[in-house]
């Protein structure tokens, strides 16, 4: 993949984070502040917990902070995939955000982009 391909991979995916938390705080109470600088969004719920994504421009990979942990997405037919386990970045900021915020959050990947 070129760089190119995974810089246009990854800010779709930044994008639609910022997208459906937008839509989350319209939807519901769980009050996310998303801040984004650069290639880095911080996710900070009404308990001051936060979750970081940033990309990891090197190594072609999106990186998660949560309070479960790090975690380190690689593209994958055009699904960014845990290099541990296998899970989905969308999935799992799902599950670590619904976690932190103490209510259940949907965060879904953007559409399919034709490189």
């Amino acid at each position: 993949m070129t760089d190119l391909d995974y810089l246009d991979h990854a800010e779709a995916a930044l994008k639609a984070i910022e997208v459906a938390c937008d839509r989350i705080n319209d939807e519901t109470d769980a009050d996310i502040d998303n801040q984004r600088t650069g290639g880095m969004i911080t996710l900070t719920f009404a308990n001051r917990s936060q979750i970081v994504i940033n990309l990891q421009k090197p190594l072609q990979e999106v990186w998660m902070a949560a309070r479960a942990g790090g975690f380190h997405y690689r593209l994958n037919e055009n699904r960014w995939i845990d290099t541990k386990d296998g899970s989905e970045l969308f999935a799992g900021l799902s599950r670590y955000a619904s976690e932190q915020a103490g209510q259940p959050l949907v965060f879904s990947a953007p559409p399919v982009a034709r490189l």
